[in-house]
């Protein structure tokens, strides 16, 4: 598991970014971090692999709760508390979010789901006002992760067990129904970008803009998945498993990459490096449909606390240069 760079190292470079001086000495940015960093206004962006949700990456923190479902373990979290008060985070990350819920229309959270997929006991939530409301002009970062949700990323999920339990693992029922769709999703998602980039600009024009990627879900072997089991992928047959990563995951990260590029903005790519721990490694970074049988807890194909660590120490990595 890679580890979060010291608190000494993050301190030096978080200095050099708030305050646009030369980086100091380890020594000096231990000696005076919180005189030297404050002001760094960072807000944190984006959909439920942001947020956190699942319980395996920690508890809501916020109340009243508004149904957006931020954890305690979530990557933004674990650098607020790494980085202290370095930093002045606003994390509005909400679950279900898409590009357009970031940076032009509410969103209507869902909360946290409960078995069989029922509602959260505190729904129904108010609508939460665009994410990019918190950000101002004197925000001096901003981060996202956004992009599935463009997609129906979660209805194709759920689609596909379903599509796939009467079969016995054959065929490829999920990408039959929607593999004609795709080119113009992905489409609909790189406009969705661009213009959600163009308006996080316009908002806070000297604010550094950090794009997040999403992790390998899917084996490179999709036959390392055993079919029917909850804790993976339940009925999704191998075929459309090894289709869903190639048609869906990789370009996907592919568009949020090319679009950052195209904003002269940072892309954090977390696929290569969660490699070998995808939800049907033994090491893995994401859990499946559950995180565990007894007790019932939900996971929907999210990260959990390893893959959140694994996210914040490449966040870190790009915002703060080392």
């Amino acid at each position: 598991m890679p580890h979060i760079p010291s608190r000494l190292v993050v301190a030096g470079t978080a200095v050099a970014l708030a305050v646009g001086l030369i980086t100091p000495t380890t020594a000096e940015a231990a000696a005076k971090p919180a005189t030297r960093a404050a002001g760094l206004e960072w807000v944190a962006l984006g959909d439920s692999y942001t947020a956190g949700v699942i319980q395996a990456t920690g508890d809501e923190f916020e109340t009243p709760r508004d149904g957006c479902a931020r954890t305690t373990g979530s990557y933004p979290e674990v650098i607020r508390r790494d980085l202290g008060p370095l930093v002045d985070l606003r994390n509005v990350s909400c679950s279900g979010a898409t590009t357009g819920s970031v940076y032009a229309t509410e969103l209507s959270p869902l909360g946290r789901p409960l078995p069989p997929y029922g509602t959260d006991p505190d729904a129904p939530f108010p609508p939460v006002p665009p994410q990019i409301d918190a950000v101002s002009q004197s925000t001096g970062l901003i981060t996202v992760g956004v992009g599935g949700n463009d997609l129906g990323f979660a209805q194709i999920l759920e689609d596909c067990v379903t599509l796939g339990a009467g079969t016995g693992n054959t065929g490829t029922p999920c990408k039959d129904k929607y593999d004609t769709q795709l080119p113009g999703r992905l489409n609909q998602l790189r406009s969705g970008y661009d213009q959600m980039l163009t308006a996080l600009h316009a908002k806070a024009p000297s604010a550094k803009v950090v794009t997040v990627g999403y992790p390998h879900l899917v084996p490179e072997d999709a036959n390392r998945c055993r079919y029917g089991d909850p804790l993976q992928f339940a009925t999704f047959t191998t075929g459309d498993l090894a289709w869903a990563r190639a048609a869906i995951l990789e370009p996907l990260n592919a568009v949020i990459q090319q679009e950052t590029a195209a904003h002269r903005d940072s892309f954090v790519d977390l696929y290569p490096g969660s490699a070998g721990h995808s939800v049907c490694d033994d090491d893995r970074w994401l859990d499946g449909l559950l995180t565990s049988i007894l007790p019932l807890e939900y996971a929907l194909v999210h990260p959990n606390a390893k893959g959140q660590a694994f996210a914040a120490a490449r966040v870190e990595t790009v915002v703060l240069g080392d």
